[in-house]
């Protein structure tokens, strides 16, 4: 059986490593740039949404979104039908950090894939998005107190 998941953890160690080094002029810290970019892709989802989306619990996403709205990244509104609804956006400080790490995304994308042909390269984007799908699924049963059975 393949070990792709140890190679797949050494790849997002690492580029996680590097975003946090690069990202530290910006006071962003131990992951927080994922949140950041995730709420620049998807203005006013709700924090449970952006928990879903990085596969954290709830408090996690909770205290990241707190961090970077103290920083003045991100702000809360309240939703226009719901008022006990906060919705997330960049702040206009969150707005300029937001391309940089766009741009980051891309470079890491760009080194990642440099000795693959445009083919293997999406190939690879379809399997491991298979990939994802198959840990998402496992990660929603485990979520909601279900034991895997191994």
């Amino acid at each position: 059986m393949a070990e792709i998941l140890r190679s797949i953890g050494i790849i997002a160690r690492a580029l996680d490593s590097i975003a946090n080094i690069e990202f530290k002029q910006y006071d962003l810290t131990k992951g927080q740039y994922l949140y950041l970019v995730r709420i620049g892709e998807n203005p006013g989802l709700i924090q449970e949404q952006l928990a879903e989306m990085v596969k954290v619990d709830r408090t996690t996403a909770a205290r990241a979104v707190q961090k970077l709205e103290a920083k003045g990244l991100v702000t809360r509104l309240p939703d226009d039908n719901n008022k006990k609804i906060k919705r997330l956006f960049l702040s206009d400080q969150g707005k300029k950090v937001h391309p940089i790490i766009e741009r980051e995304n891309a470079y890491s994308n760009q080194i990642a894939l440099e000795s693959l042909t445009n083919t293997q390269s999406a190939e690879l984007e379809r399997l491991l998005h298979i990939v994802s799908q198959n840990i998402d699924k496992n990660w929603n049963y485990v979520k909601k107190g279900n034991q895997r059975h191994y």
